[in-house]
């Protein structure tokens, strides 16, 4: 058997962005002085002590996710929300990169990249794709271990099951990896309520409000007929002892436009018959003001956890 072919700069710059290390250069076989000359007549661009482009210009944000991999070397891996934004998660986007490393104070500091240290393997954390990346859930577990807003923390997780990125199931068994993780426990109740099909973070503080209060838990996303047909999902359902339906519907921030808020108000409206009665509250009462909720909800007949056993 023949020799296995060696892969030129043009194919691996060409299957990484036009992104190249001078390790991965020097493996095979360029010499220096071709790489300066390269420099030298603007071909390529420096980005890094260790890490060059073969094409000139501002860097695209694919080729930074490359540079930033590549600047950090050995199992390093993409990770953070920049990882879950690889993924396709939505509007948790930053404009730093993240990197997972065993030892960041090895590493030249990079503008732009933050350097996650973890004494996790990170073999068992990754990706199957060219670029170094991890996982979508052990990534969103770990930035939201060590996210200061709890809330932030909490969001991120939701976000990647409401966006059906990933299940419970999965971010379970990889809670379970990487043990030990701060908020683990706040997490898999977090789980538990995204399982009982909360869809939002709202739906989430609905719920432990509940626990609080001791109020029987609703039913979430319960798909319902409005008086002109169109199906709608409720936001949170309870049945009460008269056979009414108790429905409560949260207000996101997005509900603070005056024309949206008219808008949602007229839905609900439409919702409401002579079994079914629709309230509102906003996201910032069921998070700050949980008990005035609460109260309103018990006064319209709302079962109590002791009255419904």
């Amino acid at each position: 058997m023949g020799n296995k072919k060696t892969r030129t700069w043009q194919e691996i710059s060409a299957a990484q962005e036009s992104v190249i290390s001078l390790r991965q250069l020097r493996g095979i076989g360029v010499t220096r002085a071709a790489i300066r000359h390269h420099l030298t007549i603007g071909r390529w661009a420096q980005r890094s002590s260790e890490v060059l482009t073969t094409t000139t210009g501002p860097a695209s944000h694919e080729q930074r996710l490359w540079i930033a991999a590549l600047h950090a070397g050995g199992d390093s891996l993409i990770g953070g929300l920049s990882a879950a934004a690889v993924h396709g998660m939505k509007n948790w986007s930053r404009d730093d990169v993240t990197v997972l490393v065993n030892n960041p104070l090895s590493l030249e500091p990079l503008e732009g990249v933050v350097f996650f240290r973890t004494r996790r393997d990170l073999a068992t954390l990754s990706a199957p794709t060219a670029l170094p990346l991890c996982r979508l859930e052990p990534a969103v577990l770990l930035f939201s271990g060590y996210e200061f807003n709890q809330r932030t923390a909490h969001g991120a997780i939701a976000a990647a099951v409401q966006q059906r990125l990933t299940t419970t199931t999965k971010l379970r068994s990889d809670l379970a990896l990487l043990s030990p993780l701060r908020r683990a426990q706040e997490f898999r109740l977090l789980l538990d309520d995204l399982e009982g099909g909360s869809q939002s973070l709202a739906e989430v503080d609905v719920r432990k409000a509940c626990r609080e209060f001791g109020v029987v838990p609703p039913t979430s996303q319960t798909k319902r007929k409005d008086r002109s047909g169109r199906t709608r999902f409720t936001d949170c359902e309870w049945r009460v002892a008269d056979g009414r339906v108790i429905v409560l519907e949260v207000d996101g921030s997005f509900h603070d436009d005056v024309l949206e808020a008219s808008a949602h108000r007229a839905r609900n409206r439409k919702l409401t018959s002579t079994t079914r009665v629709v309230v509102q509250c906003s996201a910032y009462e069921i998070r700050h003001e949980p008990w005035e909720v609460m109260e309103d909800l018990i006064a319209l007949g709302v079962p109590r956890i002791s009255a419904a056993s």
